[in-house]
């Protein structure tokens, strides 16, 4: 017994070495059989695979977690469970991260960006199944957000490891990564196009031929993969039965402004929450108050539960009083009024419940709340005016609609919002409605908060990438691997014999003045003792505090490129000190800024 448990012991600790042993020599078949190119295709498929085989796992797991707790449908407000479900949820969430997962969980789209902007694509295997299983726990019991932006992190973390244990460049990895959200969306809605150009345009990926292939390739696996596991079963099963009229093309617009206006509420409420939660300094108390107020929400308006894809459902089949069953209001479904004030009310209260589910510990994302907002506004608007009595507006067509014209505000992905609208309803019948409103939408949107909610943070921080190369570059770039420490300083009491004996030593022309706190007092140029460091009889008469020069202004090892450049573009000057927290480090050079620069810009760049 004793020999058996040795070698089992043995066995164990081989595994690691044998791991690397194994990856090892699949990576020289790989070099010896497979080119660059074909192995990114293989991984795009494998991607596509892992993507539509998570977004079914765990679409089914939350379904199966609600289909034990949910209460039967009532027609009255008995409920009470409604009230304790997301505590249970939250808790349990709060503690798998603290005692197994041990790292704080980010939102799971923000995290990718993040991850492509400061960590070269790099994200951690455990982001592979972190956010999902939290997410899981979160949506199932309640919790008001959406899956969608969990399945995107871990499928990009995904793709991110695939690329590294495959030693891909950061051009590579990002792509992959890319590959990996696209795919989490085509697998959740059955939408490969409105994949590959969210992929575009949240992930901000360029669109070249090297990486459309990939893009395809992973965006279609994953619906394959779904569809093979799921059979004909999609999110939505809509078919459009009432044709556009652009008579009603006044009212699109109307929408497009209101939904707009509607995607600022829902991003200032979320930042005002976020930041309210943010002051208390217990996890408990996070705890208390997030589930007690999301739980009085579920209680009174029942479709604030989970997702909302349910509601949503009924909304687009024209059963709009499913959405009261089991509420207040339920015994005045009836009258039209209370019909319309109920559905107002949850278009506004979403916002809120999915901030304080985030808030008091949930996890998971909004893009699920953006469409039902988008769906239930669009619907409630339409039948608003359609109770004037002079109209008679498609109320599924402006549902539908309102879910592209909430994305479009909220996520600054007007395109995204009108081709997943367009898969998910079969065809292109609303492209004209869908194109007007996601536009205004995004214009209204853009012109209070220039970033989206998923973006807003990282912008604030300089750490966004964007479309524009200029700026992606110089957010890639490390300003404190570029601070050169090599300079030889000298005191400003020191005498012109010291200073020329501390030139003769160096290779510089530039030597920074500081004191004995290390501060920097001045800069001396060597030019600027050029005449006079061949005149011996001027070693002990002159000092150091009395050649010095100011330097023209300073820079701090964590500031950021663009202001960095900015600093070089206003003075002129070819090199500036780098002073943090009042002590001098080093000084950064415009030349080597421009070298480092034109390396970072081929290889983020397209080959």
């Amino acid at each position: 017994m004793k020999r058996l448990i040795l070698s089992i012991i043995r066995f164990y600790h081989s595994l690691p070495a044998k791991g690397k042993v194994a990856h090892r020599q699949f990576l020289v078949w790989r070099h010896k059989h497979l080119n660059n190119r074909q192995f990114v295709l293989i991984l795009s498929v494998l991607i596509g695979f892992s993507s539509g085989l998570l977004a079914v796992v765990l679409k089914n797991a939350v379904h199966f977690i609600q289909s034990l707790l949910e209460p039967n449908k009532l027609n009255t407000y008995e409920n009470y469970l409604y009230l304790i479900y997301p505590a249970i949820g939250i808790i349990i969430t709060v503690l798998t991260v603290r005692f197994f997962i041990k790292r704080r969980i980010g939102h799971g789209i923000p995290s990718t960006l993040y991850a492509i902007s400061k960590k070269n694509s790099n994200v951690p295997f455990s982001a592979t199944y972190a956010s999902i299983i939290t997410s899981m726990i979160t949506v199932g019991f309640g919790g008001s957000v959406g899956l969608e932006g969990p399945t995107v992190g871990a499928s990009s973390a995904i793709g991110s490891n695939y690329a590294r244990l495959g030693r891909m460049n950061y051009k590579t990895t990002t792509l992959l990564l890319g590959c990996g959200a696209a795919s989490a969306m085509s697998g959740i809605f059955h939408a490969p196009i409105a994949a590959i150009v969210f992929a575009l345009e949240v992930i901000m990926l360029d669109l070249t031929a090297g990486s459309l292939i990939p893009l395809l390739l992973a965006s279609v696996s994953a619906t394959l993969t779904s569809t093979f596991m799921l059979g004909n079963e999609v999110l939505f099963d809509i078919e459009l039965t009432e044709i556009f009229s652009f008579k009603d093309l006044p009212f699109y617009c109307l929408l497009g402004v209101f939904t707009g206006l509607l995607s600022i509420y829902f991003c200032k409420a979320y930042w005002y929450i976020e930041s309210a939660f943010e002051k208390f300094a217990s996890q408990t108390k996070k705890i208390i108050i997030g589930s007690s107020v999301l739980g009085l929400l579920l209680f009174l308006f029942p479709p604030l539960y989970g997702e909302g894809f349910g509601a949503i459902k009924s909304l687009l089949h024209g059963d709009e009083y499913a959405l009261m069953q089991g509420s207040f209001f339920y015994e005045w479904k009836s009258q039209l009024w209370v019909l319309l004030i109920f559905l107002f009310a949850i278009v506004f209260l979403k916002s809120i419940a999915t901030a304080v589910t985030l808030g008091a510990g949930g996890i998971g994302g909004i893009f699920a709340p953006s469409l039902f907002i988008g769906s239930v506004f669009g619907f409630s608007f339409s039948k608003l005016i359609n109770s004037l009595g002079w109209f008679n507006l498609s109320e599924k067509n402006f549902a539908l609609v309102g879910m592209g014209g909430v994305i479009a505000g909220i996520l600054h992905a007007p395109l995204t919002g009108l081709f997943l609208i367009a898969e998910i309803t079969g065809g292109y019948d609303l492209v004209i409605p869908l194109m007007l409103t996601a536009a205004i939408s995004f214009l209204t949107s853009k012109y209070f908060n220039p970033h989206s909610l998923y973006t807003m943070q990282l912008a604030k921080r300089g750490e966004l990438i964007t479309h524009d190369k200029d700026k992606a570059v110089l957010t890639l770039m490390n300003l404190q691997a570029e601070v050169e420490k090599d300079f030889s300083s000298v005191s400003p009491k020191d005498s012109l014999r010291s200073l020329v004996k501390t030139v003769s030593n160096s290779k510089r022309n530039i030597f920074p003045v500081v004191n004995e706190n290390f501060e920097l007092e001045g800069v001396v140029l060597l030019d600027d003792i050029r005449q006079i460091m061949f005149q011996p009889e001027q070693y002990d008469e002159v000092f150091v505090n009395e050649i010095m020069r100011d330097f023209p202004t300073s820079i701090s090892s964590n500031d950021h490129m663009d202001k960095v450049m900015d600093k070089f573009n206003n003075t002129g000057a070819w090199n500036l000190p780098v002073i943090d927290e009042g002590k001098y480090i080093g000084f950064v050079s415009k030349s080597k800024l421009f070298n480092a620069y034109r390396k970072v810009l081929q290889d983020f760049s397209d080959e």
